[in-house]
């Protein structure tokens, strides 16, 4: 593992080809009670390249939570393709869909879902413990990880001993851990005071100037504009993709 450099930083020569991070053809998702079909994606056509920013927007029943899910390998499609990293993902089993899960994408919840018996340092190091990681290794990354959030002088706490605010950045270092593809933050600012959430997100937009690539679920309009693109769906697909200001 290189503990000191982003997965996007490596030199390309002309004949590397680099993958879309995310890319969604004609993707459907159909929930089947036995007496009535749901359709909550209708056809999703998404990419995302290595090293952007994007927020996915759109109100409660829009089909957001379920795009969500599929971009996290926690669910499958009922039709159409995704590539996760150029991976195939769209017909994998649950154990299939685990190992993808785990060496590819970086979660970050609103609830933070950091361990409590164990400290902050703990939780960030565990990923790399599941990964067989070697313990000098998983020092010098969990130690650089608390660095880049900005806790150093925290990691030994227990996440009671934390705010909101520095818990979630806990979460992002552990989402980090690993050097996955992808970041996929589920309202992270949802549960914090106003505040606390402008630090997150100035954290996000310094990750993403870093070249990680994330991607923020979010229905918060003013911090979806603060990324570089926004995808809003409404009906289970896409009514508009465009870059915001901050990424001109």
């Amino acid at each position: 593992m290189n503990l000191f450099v982003g997965r996007n930083s490596k030199k390309i020569t002309a004949v590397e080809t680099i993958p879309a991070i995310i890319e969604m053809r004609d993707l459907r998702k159909v929930y089947d009670t036995g007496a009535v079909k749901v359709e909550a994606l209708k056809g999703i056509d998404l990419k995302v390249e290595p090293g952007e920013f994007v927020a996915i927007v759109g109100p409660s029943g829009s089909g957001k939570s379920t795009l969500l899910n599929i971009v996290g390998c926690l669910d499958v499609p009922s039709a159409g393709s995704y590539r996760l990293d150029g991976e195939e993902v769209a017909d994998l089993d649950v154990d299939e869909l685990a190992d993808i899960r785990n060496r590819k994408v970086g979660f970050v919840f609103q609830s933070f879902n950091l361990l409590p018996q164990i400290t902050a340092y703990e939780n960030v190091e565990l990923p790399l413990l599941f990964h067989g990681t070697g313990a000098r290794d998983r020092k010098a990354r969990v130690e650089l990880l608390f660095e880049q959030v900005g806790l150093a002088d925290r990691m030994h706490h227990r996440p009671t001993e934390l705010s909101g605010g520095q818990m979630q950045r806990v979460a992002i270092a552990r989402a980090l851990a690993c050097e996955p593809a992808l970041v996929l933050a589920d309202e992270p600012t949802g549960n914090l005071d106003s505040s606390s959430g402008k630090d997150i997100m100035s954290l996000f937009e310094d990750l993403a100037a870093k070249g990680h690539t994330l991607v923020l679920i979010t229905h918060d309009n003013a911090l979806a504009r603060r990324t570089r693109r926004i995808v809003q769906i409404q009906d289970g697909r896409i009514v508009e993709d465009r870059p915001t200001e901050a990424a001109a």
